[in-house]
C-alpha cells in the first residue's frame, strides 16, 4: 500500500501543538493595510487555533502530523 501524501499547502500553513490542537496564522494582514485601522491590524497579530469545525479537514490534509 503506498504512503499517503501530505498536502504541501497545508503543511506550510498549519502546525500541530503537543496537545493536539492546530495553530494557524491570521488572515487579512498581507496587503491593503492603509485602509485598515491600527486596532484591527494589532488584533490580527499572533497565532490562533483552528476552529473545531475545521480540524477534521486539516487532519485529513496532514495524515502524518
Amino acid at each position: 500500500m503506498p504512503k499517503m501524501k501530505t498536502k504541501s499547502g497545508a503543511a506550510k500553513r498549519f502546525k500541530f501543538r503537543a496537545s493536539g490542537s492546530i495553530k494557524r496564522s491570521q488572515a487579512f494582514k498581507r496587503h491593503i493595510l492603509t485602509k485598515k485601522t491600527t486596532k484591527n491590524k494589532r488584533q490580527l497579530r499572533g497565532i490562533v487555533s483552528v476552529n473545531p469545525t475545521n480540524t477534521a479537514s486539516v487532519r485529513a490534509m496532514m495524515p502524518y502530523a
